[in-house]
């Protein structure tokens, strides 16, 4: 398989849909075998049959980063598929909204846990190969709302936020080993989340945008791709905005 990936691994959270299903067909799309991780096997296997069918090697494995040790134990699995792990894209997240006064704690915490200790689970697990070879590429997706805040998202803006923080502070820490390691911060993205909204609100936030449309998961996988690609080698702990001008 040819393609600026190709002979790399890349391990994909929140690989069964959205951003992280074309993150994946990208990726493969440029060569690199893939390594899917998420909840649902049966949507995985369905990602990792269109991936197989453009010439890469892929595997599903099964990954709850909702609970510590079952994330451990997912990206033991995860590591054992190919050996190696090259590229790590942390785009597992979840939502839980609603207004800090009203919020349980359990609402923060898993919020927190998955879109936050997820990725320092994942991170942790894959930096010894990383470092061991002197070469890695880390990319965290983070959102605009980490840079802008957003009323009612008071948990996931902190997660997303601290994602940054993290970024920041683990470049500083791989850059001498080869890794990069920087995130991307989409905005408001067409997914079926934003296709449910009802009464006006698809359009009332399409006109915050001022190029005027929502954007698609294939422009957040194109960040990525490029972020994880030979043309970005010089590129470390940067946040790379994918919001049509929402946030400047």
């Amino acid at each position: 398989m040819s393609g600026e990936l190709a002979g790399r691994v890349t391990l994909v959270t929140g690989a069964s849909r959205g951003i992280g299903r074309a993150v994946a067909l990208t990726c493969a799309a440029r060569g690199s075998d893939l390594v899917l991780a998420a909840r649902s096997q049966e949507a995985l296997q369905a990602v990792a049959s269109e991936c197989l069918a453009q010439g890469v090697r892929a595997q599903a494995v099964p990954l709850d980063l909702g609970e510590a040790a079952g994330a451990r134990a997912g990206m033991e699995r995860a590591l054992a598929a190919f050996g190696r792990i090259d590229h790590l894209v942390n785009n597992a997240g979840t939502t839980g909204d609603g207004l800090l006064m009203r919020m349980k704690r359990e609402e923060w915490d898993r919020v927190v846990q998955v879109n936050l200790g997820g990725a320092f689970e994942t991170t942790r697990a894959v930096l010894p190969s990383m470092i061991k070879a002197r070469y890695g590429r880390i990319v965290n997706v983070s959102s605009v709302v980490a840079l802008m805040g957003n009323p009612g998202q008071a948990n996931y803006c902190a997660a997303k936020a601290g994602l940054v923080g993290f970024t920041k502070s683990l470049a500083r820490e791989v850059a001498s080993r080869g890794i990069t390691v920087n995130a991307v911060a989409p905005g408001f993205i067409d997914t079926d989340m934003t296709r449910a909204l009802t009464g006006g609100a698809r359009e009332t936030m399409t006109a915050l945008i001022p190029l005027g449309r929502l954007g698609t998961a294939e422009d957040v996988a194109a960040g990525i791709a490029f972020l994880l690609g030979p043309g970005a080698s010089y590129i470390t702990g940067e946040v790379l905005n994918i919001s049509g001008g929402l946030y400047m």
